[in-house]
């Protein structure tokens, strides 16, 4: 049994989740289930971001005490476990006091590493990322990723990193791992960045403009830039550094992140990790992101999609299905409330809840025997997919069966057979059928789970449908 360990990003909570980390972490369970139904002994991380200067702001501006906006908007994504049917094992907060204990350890160590420096500095300040940014990955003066949002300039004394020193362990690193970064175009894209110089980065802010962070140890007036506190939350998780047995069985992950995550998942982080004498990750996944229309999601837009409100409307497995096989899982994504419809009624009403209505009734009247899944060639091909981050094609693979299926069922028309000939007509059928459910675990587990109760026990009448109505279901766009 192989140990797999996994985490997406922390996300930052000042805003309600949306539905770009819920790709992020719909992606993540259908990876950790796979391991799992494969024999892997599985750790899936998840949690919430809870310093940095925008989420300060924001409870500044509710007038909230921090913690207590913290508690409540940390209690909203944990909430996405029930919502949207996932299967973490552990939900960190920065604010735990074992992650900071963790984060201030990890800090001595780099500065024992002779890392760790302080100096006056003056640069430009995207708040939304939280990053410092040059004058060439401006567009017309602002962050391309938060255009509505003024740079601000932060000229003070802080503590910085010595990432310069890393740029050859770094390049050996990404040389040394194909596949340390997927797709393969954006470890080029880290490559090309490191490969062209690194600059030290500030890693602390003066506890007079941001009273909200990890304390600096030994110095009273800083607090950790949020990056370097927070990245740290992948090893202070799995017990670093009180636990060493722990994180000896877990370390080192698999990561999950946005593109906009690239820089400080597979250069700062591996820098860090560099630094405090541990091994870098394992491999780090780099998803798209989702628009809404073909325009980037915003609040000022109007058009920010909220998992919540889908799931409320639709159940869990339809939203999951549409992050899952419909969101381009090489590179962007869209979502409009017209292909949301569309592949709802063509693939699950019209197509995989219409199967199953038709076998199971054909198999309830023809009295056939309870069946057991068998692991064959599909699911090989399922997991080999999901592990290669292909959720698109693995989630296909299953679609060709149930087609395959309804073909055969409709040209062999056992609803027009005898009893004997009918079953042996269908058996095979059905065969496929819980075959491709085992697999459809990994995507979709509560209609996997209904597929295969029905078909393991003795049939004693027809099945319920899996989906809704189509213009039930229509209907809740207008609600």
């Amino acid at each position: 049994m192989a140990q797999f360990y996994l985490t997406t990003t922390l996300p930052y909570i000042n805003s309600e989740p949306h539905l770009g980390f819920a790709l992020e972490i719909v992606r993540a369970d259908a990876l950790a289930r796979a391991h799992r139904l494969a024999g892997d002994n599985v750790f899936f991380n998840t949690g919430v971001d809870e310093h940095g200067l925008k989420v300060w702001r924001k409870a500044q501006g509710l007038g909230l005490e921090t913690q207590a906006y913290c508690d409540k908007l940390a209690a909203s994504f944990n909430d996405l476990k029930k919502l949207l049917d996932l299967s973490y094992d552990n939900f960190i907060r920065t604010t735990d006091q074992h992650h900071q204990a963790a984060a201030q350890e990890f800090w001595r160590r780099c500065l024992a590493s002779g890392d760790i420096y302080k100096q006056h500095y003056s640069v430009k300040y995207c708040v939304g990322c939280e990053m410092e940014k040059t004058d060439s990955e401006l567009e017309n003066g602002h962050c391309p990723l938060h255009p509505d949002q003024d740079l601000e300039l932060i000229d003070e004394e802080n503590y910085f990193f010595r990432l310069s020193k890393y740029q050859n362990q770094l390049l050996k690193l990404y040389d040394s791992q194909p596949d340390f970064v997927v797709p393969a175009n954006r470890l080029k894209e880290i490559r090309n960045f490191v490969a062209n110089g690194l600059q030290d980065f500030s890693i602390s802010r003066l506890v007079s403009k941001l009273p909200w962070g990890v304390a600096v140890p030994d110095d009273p007036e800083q607090v950790m830039y949020v990056w370097f506190d927070a990245l740290v939350n992948y090893i202070s998780a799995i017990g670093w550094p009180d636990k060493p047995e722990k994180f000896n069985q877990w370390w080192p992950a698999v990561q999950i992140a946005g593109k906009d995550n690239l820089r400080p998942q597979a250069l700062m982080w591996q820098a860090m990790l560099m630094s405090a004498g541990l091994p870098a990750s394992r491999q780090i996944f780099i998803d798209g992101f989702i628009t809404a229309g073909g325009q980037k999601m915003s609040k000022s837009l109007g058009n920010v999609i909220s998992p919540v409100e889908l799931v409320e409307k639709f159940g869990a497995d339809v939203v999951r299905y549409y992050l899952l096989a419909e969101i381009n899982d090489r590179d962007d994504g869209d979502y409009t409330d017209e292909r949301f419809m569309e592949v709802y009624q063509a693939d699950l009403a019209n197509g995989l809840g219409n199967l199953f209505s038709r076998l199971g009734n054909l198999a309830w009247k023809n009295g056939l025997n309870p069946l057991a899944p068998k692991i064959g060639q599909l699911y090989t091909k399922v997991i080999q997919s999901v592990e290669n981050w292909q959720f698109n094609q693995a989630v296909g693979y299953i679609w060709q069966v149930y087609r395959q299926i309804d073909k055969k069922l409709t040209e062999q028309q056992p609803w027009k057979l005898e009893t004997a000939a009918a079953q042996k007509s269908l058996q095979p059928l059905v065969e496929d059928l819980v075959d491709a459910a085992y697999c459809l675990q990994i995507f979709l587990p509560t209609t996997a789970k209904t597929i295969l109760n029905f078909f393991s026990q003795p049939i004693t009448g027809k099945p319920k449908p899996l989906f809704p109505r189509f213009d039930q279901f229509n209907n809740n766009f207008k609600k």
